[in-house]
């Protein structure tokens, strides 16, 4: 069967365009592609982000310091308590008990005190009585009406009873001491009495209730935690765990928003009152607390709600903002290609490598050129063009340009965040010459 001609045609054109399809697609496969973003101008809002738990700003355990059955409970779970009102009693039998033998204790103490001085007035008029007795002796001895020996036994007597007087005076003052004794013990055993009655020590509201009637509590060693009051609902506050490299960000004044999750859809203010100097470490992350205080008037939220904050650090608006994927990009290229690109564009203070280098007071301080960046543009020819900048804030996805140093960069322009050819796939790199890994807060 003989084939027409215009068939023979219309075969040898099929052929000829898959052999320049083929060919043009095995000419782009070894062609890199590039993954890109767009150059945006807009707003960044730097902030810290970080988990806290609400507290009232005073709270008070309410504890007990003698021990016992407790008898009655006057107070409960979201009680308004005033200060001075009783809220618990410790069964008091046996401080009444103790009470009722001190003061017979102090009685008898007083009454021997009494007796004590009783004697010492009477061993003082024998006393008296012996000393006028041997004066007169001594005045009949010279007269020659008495002997020498009834004189020394009157001087004796008159000796002992002022020695007797001696005496008396020592017991009184042990019979005082006994009394001065016996009052203290009866003012313990009054005080332990008076502590069977727990009251509160502020006004509040009762927040935790520890104990039940007929639970003995024993205060040996500390005392046992009876109730927790929290004095104010409605002046709170937010303990926020912020890491160590925030601490820095974040000062005292700063207006501060928080979300709960009971109240997703709603927003909270706050302020920084306080960051405290005290360093929590676990499994060697460095925490600081900081305290964020809060008006609660409607009372909608509760002490141990967890509080997810955020901190503002900085603003800036009507800038250039580039994909933080972008600084981190680094092309495929041979260090002397990249050097090269560099020379072209007339970025200097590169190395043998193609990395940014720092020269002269940059090297003195590591910081002084910690923002600087190179980006690459992929331009409509699909080939690459570094801009070198000066990076600025960031709030995790993007970092703003403060200024651009060599090149242009326009918004709407396509920058490079990673490169694929049809055989493989590269990721972003890590780190882009000249700008670290960006920070992240944790929520």
């Amino acid at each position: 069967m003989r084939i027409p001609k215009n068939k023979w045609m219309v075969a040898a054109g099929v052929v000829l365009a898959a052999a320049v399809f083929a060919a043009f697609t095995v000419g782009r496969g070894s062609q890199q592609q590039f993954f890109t973003s767009k150059v945006e101008q807009g707003s960044i809002h730097d902030t810290v982000q970080a988990t806290g738990t609400i507290n009232a700003v005073t709270s008070v355990q309410v504890g007990s310091q003698v021990s016992g059955m407790i008898s009655r409970l006057y107070a409960d779970f979201n009680s308004k308590v005033k200060k001075g009102e009783v809220i618990a009693q410790i069964e008091p039998s046996l401080f009444q008990g103790a009470v009722l033998q001190a003061e017979a204790d102090l009685q008898n103490a007083v009454a021997t005190e009494a007796a004590s001085k009783a004697e010492l007035l009477k061993a003082q008029a024998a006393a008296a009585q012996a000393t006028a007795d041997y004066q007169r002796n001594q005045q009949l001895s010279k007269e020659g009406v008495i002997s020498a020996q009834a004189l020394d036994i009157s001087r004796a007597t008159a000796d002992g009873d002022v020695a007797a007087v001696q005496s008396a005076q020592a017991q009184v003052k042990q019979a005082t001491a006994q009394v001065a004794m016996k009052r203290a013990a009866l003012t313990v055993a009054q005080t332990n009495l008076d502590h069977t009655i727990i009251r509160s020590p502020i006004d509040g509201t009762v927040v935790a209730r520890s104990v039940d009637v007929g639970q003995t509590v024993a205060a040996s060693l500390q005392a046992p935690t009876l109730f927790t009051i929290a004095q104010d609902l409605t002046r709170m506050q937010v303990d926020v765990s912020t890491d160590e490299s925030d601490v820095g960000s974040i000062r005292v004044g700063q207006p501060v928003t928080f979300q709960v999750d009971a109240f997703p859809k709603q927003r909270f203010q706050g302020t920084v009152t306080q960051v405290r100097m005290n360093p929590t470490m676990v499994q060697n992350v460095v925490t600081y607390d900081t305290v964020v205080a809060f008006d609660n008037p409607e009372l909608k939220l509760f002490p141990g709600m967890t509080a997810y904050v955020t901190v503002p650090v900085a603003d800036a608006t009507n800038v250039l903002k580039v994909a933080n994927a972008a600084l981190r990009f680094k092309p495929d290229m041979k260090p002397d290609a990249i050097q090269a690109l560099y020379q072209k564009y007339g970025i200097v203070g590169t190395g043998s490598n193609g990395r940014l280098q720092k020269s002269g007071a940059a090297q003195q301080s590591p910081s002084a050129e910690s923002d600087l960046a190179v980006l690459w543009k992929v331009k409509a020819d699909k080939s690459l063009e570094p801009v070198q900048v000066r990076t600025g804030i960031t709030d995790h996805t993007s970092t703003a340009v403060a200024q651009v140093l060599k090149g242009e960069l326009q918004p709407g322009d396509q920058l490079a965040t990673g490169a694929a050819s049809s055989n493989s796939q590269q990721k972003p790199s890590s780190s882009a010459p000249g700008m670290g890994t960006p920070r992240m807060g944790g929520r």
